[in-house]
Formats: structure tokens, sequence, C-alpha cells
């Protein structure tokens, strides 16, 4: 699994330009399973994606398509783990 975070690095006016974009870019990862969950960080200066992927690269080349990165107005930052222990409600994520 990988943590993609995301900070804004304009204005929000700029971001919420291309909002509805990243949200489709969301929705197709979501219908994909490479989702888990995303939201934005509060203050509100990026968000994070729980990504079920199989490594940081395929992580990276995900992030690419956001029309956040196309667009320079949010830059990614990537921590891959291996989750070792969590709630059972979570096992279908953790045992990708």
């Amino acid at each position: 699994m990988v943590i993609m975070i995301l900070k804004y690095v304009t204005a929000l006016k700029e971001i919420d330009k291309h909002l509805a974009a990243h949200r489709e870019f969301l929705d197709v990862n979501f219908q994909q399973k490479k989702f888990i969950c995303s939201g934005r960080q509060n203050p509100r200066v990026g968000g994070i994606i729980l990504a079920n992927v199989d490594n940081i690269d395929e992580a990276k080349k995900i992030s690419q398509a956001d029309p956040f990165s196309i667009n320079d107005v949010a830059e990614y930052s990537f921590i891959e783990f291996v989750p070792g222990k969590y709630d059972d409600r979570f096992a279908c994520f953790a045992n990708h």
C-alpha cells in the first residue's frame, strides 16, 4: 500500500478550478480498486489518498494522470508500507 500525500503549491482558487477533474480522476481509481480512501487535509493545504497498489512506482504512475499534477497545482509525495496489524474489516485490502 502507499499513502499518497498531496501538497497544494498554489492558491485555493487555482485548486478549485481543477477540483471537478481531480474528483473524476479519483472516481476512476476507486472504480479500478486502486484507491481505498481519499480526502483533503485540515487545514486545507492538500490531500491524502490511501492506495491499494503493488508498489510506490505504480502510485507515482497513477499520480501523473491527476489534473492537479498535470496543471502543476499540487505536488505528490509517497510513503509505501506493508500493513502488519489491522482491524478485521480492513483485511480485504491488507491481503492484496
